[in-house]
């Protein structure tokens, strides 16, 4: 009897693991950033509490995040709840001060944690999407996917989007909260012209990503930012996106750690089975 592989939340049978063994999935990456950026309050906790800008910094605290995000989808169970437990312990030790009410407010208050969710999987659904990775059904099942995501990092499983009708009536239902602070303008600066002693070809593609990142957030997210929600920036938009996905497949693969490795191999197997 062959003893069963634990693969985490997820496995190389899931979209999930489809979607983000995918290069183009750095511009999802950039995107979420810039959208979980629109909440004031979750963007005033991370500018108070978070080492992400600090020129000094700042790239060490990029790494670790991308270092969670890769463990949280390839890693073990256990793997991925050691990493998710020191996330809670961090958020559940940090609080963040609102100066439109002038309280303070927990860091992993169930709303925020639920702003930040969302809108990374909104970036990730999306420009699979866009780029051909997904088409409808396969959008559906990534997000259904996510519920186990949301799960780990704090989030009621009974309130995380299922399907991409839900997650449209959960910004729907957002929207009106959200806006552009003066702490979310000097951080997409950041992202734009980073800062800091990350290596210089570093800062030219985190550059350049996010300024395509950009393009791609939702017509109202980029009225927000001031500007022009136009439909032919989304058919530009996708078509080049679909062009970056089609040269990183023509590219030999980049270098990853053996986990990644690992599961590039099994998802090929799993798609050839």
């Amino acid at each position: 009897m062959l003893e069963r592989v634990d693969h985490g939340l997820f496995g190389p049978a899931s979209v999930t693991w489809r979607v983000h063994l995918e290069p183009v999935m750095w511009v999802a990456g950039m995107r979420a950033l810039l959208l979980q950026s629109l909440h004031p309050r979750v963007m005033r906790a991370t500018w108070q509490n978070s080492a992400l800008f600090d020129p000094k910094k700042a790239y060490p605290r990029f790494q670790r995040t991308v270092e969670f995000v890769g463990t949280r989808t390839f890693g073990s169970t256990d793997e991925v709840e050691a990493a998710a437990a020191r996330v809670r312990r961090l958020h559940a030790s940090l609080t963040g001060f609102d100066p439109d009410t002038g309280r303070t407010f927990r860091v992993d208050a169930p709303a925020g944690l639920l702003w930040v969710h969302c809108a990374e999987i909104d970036s990730y659904v999306d420009i699979a999407r866009r780029a051909g990775i997904v088409d409808n059904a396969g959008v559906d099942a990534y997000i259904a996917e996510s519920v186990r995501a949301a799960e780990v990092i704090g989030i009621d499983p009974a309130v995380a989007p299922r399907s991409r009708a839900e997650l449209d009536d959960y910004f729907t239902a957002v929207r009106p909260q959200l806006r552009l602070t003066e702490e979310a303008t000097r951080g997409v600066a950041n992202l734009l012209a980073p800062r800091g002693e990350a290596p210089r070809w570093t800062k030219a593609a985190i550059s350049t990503v996010s300024t395509l990142a950009v393009a791609t957030l939702p017509r109202w997210a980029r009225r927000i930012y001031g500007l022009p929600g136009l439909p032919t920036t989304d058919l530009v938009t996708a078509a080049l996106l679909r062009v970056v996905r089609t040269g990183t497949q023509l590219l030999p693969e980049v270098p990853a750690p053996p986990e990644i490795r690992e599961a590039r191999r099994l998802v090929r197997e799993a798609r050839g089975a």
